[in-house]
């Protein structure tokens, strides 16, 4: 992997975390309101997964943000 597409996971992750704790929400509350599994959602905070399009949009939508806000 790039340098700058692990950036931009990193990024990703880092927000996906800090948007999901200020909702004070788990990953398991995050993965039900998202239609996900938990276990891909702390795959994806651990930089383990690259998450799809539509998984990233289930996710912002879960967390009421923007899927720019978590791309930025």
């Amino acid at each position: 992997m790039k340098k700058e597409e692990k950036e931009i996971l990193q990024n990703f992750a880092h927000k996906v975390r800090y948007y999901r704790e200020c909702a004070g929400l788990s990953q398991e509350k995050l993965a039900e309101y998202s239609g996900l599994h938990r276990t891909y959602i702390g795959s994806i905070e651990r930089l383990e997964k690259c998450p799809s399009l539509l998984s990233a949009l289930k996710i912002a939508k879960a967390l009421n943000v923007s899927i720019s806000l978590l791309t930025e």
